[in-house]
């Protein structure tokens, strides 16, 4: 059986003061990141994932909202990727998922995610 060559995800990041690039689309002069500690990022993140789990929110209106990426205005959605594309953690953490699976918490050096894969 071949190993799959691409997978499609959206993701949920949230930046905080270790992130390699203090900035995003919400925060562009990057005062909420630098304040922001990983802690209060991935608890943040955790209660985002409730919400999804539990039925009460979308993913992609969670990623709209809250993402720090720019994927955001797609909800999101990174489109499909192969390997050595994405940051390893990011990769492994992706190709590790099912379809239709989300991930708990995932550390890279943009920030903390969580995942969705859609393909």
């Amino acid at each position: 059986m071949a190993s799959e060559q691409q997978v499609r995800a959206s993701h949920i990041l949230i930046k905080h003061e270790g992130s390699r690039r203090k900035a995003s689309w919400k925060d562009p002069d990057g005062r909420i990141i630098s304040a922001t500690t990983r802690d209060a990022a991935v608890r943040q993140l955790r209660a985002l994932r409730d919400d999804i789990i539990a039925g009460k929110a979308r993913f992609e209106d969670v990623a709209a909202r809250h993402s720090d990426c720019s994927s955001a205005k797609r909800g999101g959605d990174l489109g499909r990727f192969g390997r050595g594309q994405m940051q390893k953690p990011f990769e492994e953490a992706t190709f590790a998922l099912k379809m239709g699976e989300m991930s708990d918490t995932v550390d890279t050096d943009s920030g903390v995610h969580i995942i969705l894969r859609t393909g």
